[in-house]
């Protein structure tokens, strides 16, 4: 938050966010940085206002930074509170009553003294006060010894309420962290409040929290840059304490590393800019208004720093604008996350304001991090996701599935609501890899082997039906993706999808003929998209074309068995769906969707993507573990009546995939229907595997160059498809001239195409 101009100097109010109130305590114009740990006057105040606001869970001081004490610092003093409170108006420790008796009225204001300095005391320095009081009582049992006689009513009265008052003081959490180090203790010293308070430093642009402090008794065991735009990097310091099994992703954005100055004039820039907030109907091309804000913002900070004498040069300036978009129209620190390759999922669980985001690292699994996004951030990024996605988002409708795009960045997004999430808001963040996923960066990554590569791609091209089925985040869209890649591109392709997940843009550059329908999820209650089985119907009217389904979930999979039974023997028709097994698609689509079993013998293939666990469950890995043909002579159950034959099966010992004795026979019905529709292939067995062999060596032939000569490039999506555009040209031009394409023939031509195309990049 920000105070408004004009208001006094240490002033407070106190706000509802998130579920908690939050204390705000005004320094803005103070000519000091507040601070618990270095200025008693500072802890002074804040006890003061906790005094009387006993409530509060957070506190927050307001300067050109704003720094946040969270609810474990803001505990130990609201205790502090608690106990002068206790002290002062129930104990009444102050009154006569409990300081003197009749016969000791001469030592009432000698106590009443000793008494009132140590609670001022308590307020700004309880450490001070806890060594104080324990002087004084040792001191006072000294004297009293010493005079060796029986103490007196009053003497024993006066002691046991030192004694109660120092027992109470003692057993404070503040005191209790402060021991191990209280016998190195000097008076007036904050070295020890340092250890204790450690605020999180918020920028006065932004409301989410970062603590920027690395935890104590971890250990750093990765550090990394995140390179974003207009010189905007962030680091990443990944950690493990000893007691916990999640790993710590702590993020340092550039904007928490900026100077006063910088802070100020993105403060006053942030303040002009929020007043001009995109209308609804803008947020459909983000792109575009992200530029135009761009451009104002660089503007208006170039002005500001002029008024205010602050130099700014090129790279700081365009910098700053970056931020200052990422924190009015943008999504804050989850567009930094997003920047980041290594993440693959961001989840923020309710109640977020007081739950640190957690993520999924491709290197070190699940990771809790150091952000706390605010409740204010979490309500404006939903208000922008539905006016990007056109869905409500609502009581009625307390689901929403969309995407963010921005520029290179995608994601899919997930959110729930009230009363579905009765916290509060809370969201799942999937990030999409910037440039689709190919069979060759499969292979790459053990997902799948050469082999199993060049069989999907010997199917795609045979125009199968296929089912891409897994658990969740097991990798089916991204596979799918990857096969969309080997479609060639002189075929039409269309794209149905509830949420725009598949790599539909990089196609499109790539020269793809792609269509993309975007139809109703099966979660939205109103709204004005199409069904999903109006839109696989529709697209039975648009031409022939292969057809893409991002997931089978609902009433549409009736219209896309419809689609495949029309489009077999004609295009690829292939798309997702949850499922462990081939049996476990085939329940889904008959009894859960309610699809004719005599329908669901359409589908021509079944691949599985599962992860693998480690033994002790502390890592996985993604892996393609089967490839299952679906034959056709079955009545009522597949598994029964051996109607699913498996041509690949994962050894998990062997972490392979290994093809089974049916496909190395020639057994295969699938292939063989295939190859009954390729001249030169019917009847021969040996021609047929000789392809997909083929196939399988020219990925993993591009797998072996990248990795010999570092160059990743040609693992991606463009050389992929010009990759796979000459392996057809080279084939055609051997079928032309010996009547098949032979892989002895292909291979050394392709692999001559390679090496010169290699040549000409390093050039």
């Amino acid at each position: 938050m920000q105070f408004k101009d004009g208001t006094p100097l240490y002033s407070f109010e106190i706000q509802r966010e998130g579920g908690e109130d939050v204390l705000y305590i005004n320094y803005m114009g103070a000519d000091f940085v507040p601070s618990i740990s270095d200025y008693p006057e500072v802890m002074e105040k804040t006890v003061d206002a906790l005094i009387e606001n006993p409530n509060v869970s957070r506190v927050v001081f307001v300067q050109q930074k704003n720094y946040n004490y969270d609810f474990e610092k803001t505990s130990l003093l609201l205790e502090l509170a608690h106990l002068y409170v206790y002290l002062t108006k129930q104990e009444k420790i102050l009154s006569p009553g409990k300081l003197i008796t009749r016969s000791s009225e001469n030592l009432f204001s000698q106590r009443y003294n000793a008494i009132f300095s140590f609670l001022l005391l308590l307020k700004k320095d309880p450490i001070a006060a806890y060594n104080e009081l324990r002087k004084t009582i040792i001191e006072l049992k000294v004297i009293l010894d010493r005079e060796d006689k029986a103490y007196s009513s009053d003497q024993i009265n006066y002691l046991n309420l030192l004694e109660r008052t120092f027992n109470l003081v003692k057993n404070t959490k503040i005191i209790q962290l402060a021991l191990p180090f209280i016998s190195d203790y000097q008076r007036g010293s904050r070295e020890i409040y340092q250890k204790i308070f450690r605020p999180e430093t918020i920028p006065n642009f932004t409301f989410t929290r970062l603590t920027l402090n690395l935890p104590d008794n971890s250990e750093i065991v990765d550090q990394y840059k995140i390179v974003g735009e207009n010189y905007d990097s962030s680091v990443v310091t990944i950690l493990k304490k000893k007691d916990e099994s999640k790993f710590i992703y702590h993020l340092s954005p550039p904007e928490n590393l900026l100077s006063e100055e910088h802070n100020l004039l993105l403060n006053l820039a942030r303040s002009v800019l929020i007043e001009h907030q995109p209308k609804a109907e803008e947020f459909t091309d983000i792109e575009r208004v992200r530029q135009v804000f761009f451009n104002i913002s660089r503007d208006l900070l170039q002005d500001l720093s002029q008024s205010k004498n602050i130099k700014l040069n090129y790279s700081d300036l365009n910098k700053l604008a970056t931020i200052l978009v990422r924190h009015t129209i943008g999504f804050g620190l989850i567009e930094i996350l997003l920047q980041d390759k290594k993440i693959q999922d961001i989840v923020l669980n309710a109640p977020i304001p007081m739950t640190n985001i957690f993520l999924r690292h491709q290197d070190y699994d699940e990771c809790s991090t150091n952000i706390l996004p605010s409740q204010e951030d979490v309500d404006s990024w939903a208000a922008k996701f539905r006016m990007i996605s056109g869905r409500p988002l609502d009581e009625a409708n307390p689901i929403l599935d969309t995407q963010l795009e921005i520029g290179n960045l995608r994601a899919r997004i997930a959110i729930i609501q009230r009363p579905l999430s009765p916290d509060g808001l809370a969201y799942a963040i999937r990030r999409h890899r910037e440039e689709p996923w190919t069979l060759p960066l499969f292979v790459k990554n053990k997902m799948l082997n050469p082999f199993a590569a060049g069989l999907l791609s010997f199917l795609i091209d045979g125009a199968r039906t296929l089912l891409i089925a897994g658990t969740r985040s097991s990798g089916k869209t991204s596979l799918l993706g990857s096969l969309m890649l080997e479609i060639i591109p002189k075929f039409r392709i269309i794209v149905i999808e509830d949420s725009l997940e598949l790599p539909v843009e990089s196609l499109r550059k790539l020269k793809y003929d792609i269509l993309r329908m975007k139809v109703r999820s099966a979660l939205l209650k109103t709204t004005t998209e199409v069904s999903a089985d109006d839109g696989i119907r529709t697209s039975l009217r648009l031409g022939d074309s292969c057809l893409i389904i991002g997931e089978v979930r609902s009433v549409e999979a009736k219209a896309l068995y419809e689609a495949m039974r029309v489009g077999a023997l004609a295009n690829v028709v292939a798309g997702t769906i949850h499922g462990a097994s081939p049996y476990g698609v085939f329940d889904r689509v008959v009894n859960d969707l309610e699809v004719p079993a005599t329908s669901f013998k359409a589908t021509d293939i079944i691949g599985v993507c599962n992860p693998i666990k480690s033994p002790d469950g502390m890592h996985s890995w993604r892996r393609f573990v089967q490839l299952t043909e679906v034959r056709k002579h079955w009545k009522s159950d597949p598994e029964e009546e051996k109607g699913f034959v498996n041509l690949l099966s994962y050894n998990v010992e062997k972490d392979e995939l290994e093809p089974s004795d049916d496909l190395i026979n020639g057994e295969s019905e699938v292939i063989k229907d295939i190859a009954m529709n390729v001249r030169g292939w019917a009847g021969k067995w040996d021609v047929v595997y000789d392809n997909i062999l083929l196939r399988a060596k020219i990925k993993k032939e591009i797998v072996d160059l990248a990795e010999r000569t570092g160059n990743d490039n040609i693992l991606e999506a463009g050389f992929n498809t010009l990759s796979n555009h000459m392996f057809h040209k080279i084939s055609d031009e051997i079928r032309e001239e010996i009547g098949l394409p032979l892989g002895e023939r292909v291979f050394p031509e392709w692999q001559k195409w390679l090496n010169q195309e290699i040549k000409k990049t390093k050039i």
